[in-house]
């Protein structure tokens, strides 16, 4: 039985998983004033949603990461 390496590409989920949960608040915060009948708020803020994309995208790396360095070697 053999154990496969902590950390090939663990970090990259990590800060991946971290960005995304960031985005994911930034759009339930533009979202909210929305459906509560508020002013909207400024476009900076519409701009930090785009973080669950690159979150993922982060993420989506670091596991390819970990699938390359667990693949045997040709």
């Amino acid at each position: 039985m053999s154990t496969t390496p902590s950390g090939a590409g663990d970090r990259l989920v990590r800060i991946g998983a971290i960005v995304f949960f960031i985005g994911a608040l930034a759009t339930l915060a533009t979202m909210a004033p929305l459906f509560l009948g508020t002013h909207p708020l400024p476009s900076i803020a519409w701009s930090l949603c785009m973080l669950m994309g690159v979150g993922f995208l982060i993420a989506a790396a670091g596991v390819v990461r970990s699938v390359r360095a667990g693949s045997p070697k040709r």
